[in-house]
């Protein structure tokens, strides 16, 4: 389990095709807090370390990983989001993240007021009914709040603090990002589902 509080960064060094898989191999000062066997969440996939050490972390990305998140498109030099999993005895703080994302979702629009930036990022229908206006949603492995909802599309204000220290003040127009939603958004809808409910989508805009 993880908060989508960011501890640091990291630089794609590699990316070794395997069977089916490829080994990723990210430099991060976080290295020296890893062990092999140990959980890390890659820009919101979790993924189990095989090498951590010299600077940098090993990690195994499975076939359906690569088919359902970016980890499997990145290009050696691309900036990651890293997060140990969340301790029993901390502090809480973001929101309940698994480290399983849900799609893909892709930068439309980005602009700036004041020293905040806004981001549009567009999602597949199917999320419809997990996203609610100051709901969660993790970006990336980011914990961030829903500000606005359209039908396909949500925003998402950033602080300067998060855009300094993760990977999103890098994101252009088109980058593809990880979206995992609340997990107890999602197990309300499968509530309802069984309880023969039907979830219907609408389109919502709502200023912040």
């Amino acid at each position: 389990m993880f908060t989508g509080l960011i501890e640091a960064t990291g630089r794609l060094v590699d990316r070794m095709t395997t069977s089916g898989g490829v080994r990723v191999r990210i430099a991060s000062a976080l290295a020296g807090e890893l062990a092999a066997g140990d959980s890390v969440a890659v820009n919101g996939v979790c993924l189990t370390v095989i090498v951590a050490g010299g600077g940098e972390i090993h990690a195994d990305v499975g076939p359906e990983t690569i088919r359902v998140t970016t980890l499997g498109a990145l290009s050696p030099g691309a900036a990651v989001n890293l997060e140990r999993p969340l301790r029993a005895d901390s502090r809480f703080g973001g929101h309940f993240v698994q480290g399983h994302v849900d799609a893909i979702g892709q930068v439309a629009g980005r602009s700036a007021e004041a020293e905040f930036e806004w981001l549009t990022i567009t999602f597949p229908s199917h999320l419809a009914p997990y996203l609610v206006i100051k709901g969660s949603i993790a970006v990336d492995g980011i914990s961030l709040t829903v500000a606005r909802l359209g039908a396909d599309r949500f925003d998402v204000q950033i602080v300067p603090y998060t855009l300094e220290h993760t990977n999103l003040g890098g994101l252009s127009m088109g980058d593809r990002v990880n979206l995992e939603c609340d997990m107890v958004g999602k197990y309300v809808a499968r509530a309802a589902e069984l309880a023969g409910l039907t979830l219907t989508t609408r389109s919502v805009s709502e200023k912040p």
